[in-house]
């Protein structure tokens, strides 16, 4: 029986002195991946290459030869990352059958450190989601509570991690979607800064907002894999040429931090009077602690939703346009030979509802007439909460805020039912992605209906070292 490993360090200690074997530890996760099939977190699994990988990994060790520095880590990876000869769907049927022809730089650079990668997890189609219930592969589960969503959209990877089907997980981010379920899930779910890990060969849902994030069971090992999938790349104008910090090796937060929150987030009518309460007496805590804590003001709060929403189905309705049933992918059999058909069925059958309203909402404020009404002003409001957010940070280490407005609700409770209520649950997590910061969701607290939640805290950009020394800091005290 293979013992869980709440560290990559304490693995690969194990790995080194002989207790366990990399062979032994994927097939305990290929075991457990079996045995929680129901709840629908792989779309396929890379059984074979991983347990050939994990036999050379082996061979390594044993004969001293030099290793990389994520060797014996199995990791699974969101369906929106493009792995050389491996399928990626976006967990989408418009993408039925089509097989990578590169990987992306993250893949690329994990591999190179002898990562080992497990399989594909399932996902909202298009990272389009909340819940992680638009996938066309079905709805994954919550282990918590098999009848609550587990977030979304990287909500597979997030179980990935919750139960234990592997050391960590790839996500991405575009206004909360690794940070939002990890709250859900009770792990460490981590967003970068935009800009800080390329995102060529990531499926793009809206380009000036996705972003590569980490599920783990630590700030630690969020630390490990972020330095090594940061960077600059070619591949990709938008990422920064900025160095590197050696994020694992800098996790001591000296001193007492300066942090920030804002009133309008703990009295906003959305919020549980729990998570209100608790997230409270942790201010004073930390208050007590001698660090200083000072409610400042944010009157965009209300804003940030709609403009998010524009913003990002504006861009998806331009990403998603290259879909079209002629170059890859599913092509509808009710189409004729007449181009204009072949777009319509394809594309009409071939992408899901919550797809389909958000490239319909896209196209329209995009359009002659209502554009400078929907997306200029969505711009302004943009620009607004990036200036006001960069003030604030330039007088405090860190702003705080629940991840989350609620524990995990019920399966269609609003998905289905009432969309906007599920958009408004991204309203504390799309400010990072909005001014393009970092942010970390920290698995903290519990609910008395037996649920857990996270803690978030955002940084300036570019501060993920400082961002995740605290964390770090805050995980140990609540252990």
């Amino acid at each position: 029986m293979v013992k869980f490993y709440p560290t990559i360090a304490l693995l690969q200690a194990d790995l080194q002195n002989g207790s366990v074997t990399c062979v032994q530890i994927v097939q305990h996760y290929l075991n457990a991946i079996k045995k929680h099939e129901s709840l629908n977190v792989f779309l396929e699994v890379f059984a074979d290459e991983a347990l050939q990988k994990a036999l050379a990994t082996d061979k390594k060790i044993a004969s001293g030869t030099s290793l990389g520095k994520l060797f014996g880590v199995v990791l699974g990876i969101k369906d929106v990352l493009c792995y050389k000869d491996h399928a990626v769907t976006a967990a989408s049927k418009i993408l039925d059958g089509f097989v990578s022809l590169f990987s992306s730089t993250a893949i690329e650079r994990l591999l190179a450190e002898d990562a080992i990668i497990i399989g594909r997890i399932n996902c909202d189609e298009f990272a389009m989601g909340s819940t992680n219930e638009n996938s066309s592969y079905g709805v994954v589960h919550n282990a918590y509570d098999t009848n609550k969503v587990p977030g979304g959209s990287s909500g597979g990877s997030a179980v990935a991690v919750q139960s234990k089907l592997c050391q960590a997980a790839l996500g991405t981010d575009t206004g909360g979607s690794v940070r939002q379920p990890a709250s859900f899930c009770n792990v460490v779910g981590t967003k970068p800064s935009y800009g800080r890990i390329s995102r060529h060969g990531l499926l793009a849902y809206a380009s000036s907002f996705d972003q590569i994030g980490t599920l783990t069971h630590s700030p630690t090992d969020a630390a490990l894999l972020l330095e090594i999938m940061a960077g600059s790349d070619n591949f990709d104008s938008t990422v920064s040429a900025k160095p590197v910090p050696t994020y694992s090796e800098q996790l001591q937060f000296e001193g007492k931090a300066k942090i920030a929150y804002f009133s309008e987030a703990l009295n906003h009518k959305g919020l549980d009077p729990e998570i209100r309460q608790q997230l409270q007496q942790y201010l004073q805590n930390l208050v007590n602690e001698g660090h200083e804590v000072s409610a400042v003001p944010f009157p965009y709060l209300q804003h940030m939703v709609p403009a998010y929403y524009i913003l990002t189905s504006a861009e998806a309705s331009s990403n998603l346009s290259r879909y079209d049933g002629i170059h890859y992918g599913y092509r509808s059999s009710h189409s004729d030979d007449e181009l204009q058909s072949t777009y319509k069925y394809s594309r009409s059958e071939g992408f899901g509802k919550e797809v389909k309203r958000r490239i319909m909402l896209g196209t329209f404020v995009l359009s002659a007439g209502y554009y400078d009404a929907y997306y200029g002003k969505a711009q302004k409001v943009r620009r607004l909460i990036y200036e006001s957010t960069q003030q604030i940070l330039s007088q405090y280490d860190f702003i705080i805020t629940p991840t989350t407005p609620t524990t995990a609700f019920n399966l269609g409770d609003k998905a289905y039912q009432d969309p906007v209520a599920m958009y408004l649950g991204d309203i504390f997590t799309v400010q990072a992605n909005l001014a393009g910061i970092p942010a970390i969701s920290l698995p903290l607290f519990t609910h008395s209906n037996g649920l857990p939640f996270g803690l978030q805290i955002m940084a300036g950009k570019f501060e993920e070292t400082k961002l995740l020394a605290f964390a770090q800091k805050l995980i140990t005290a609540n252990s």
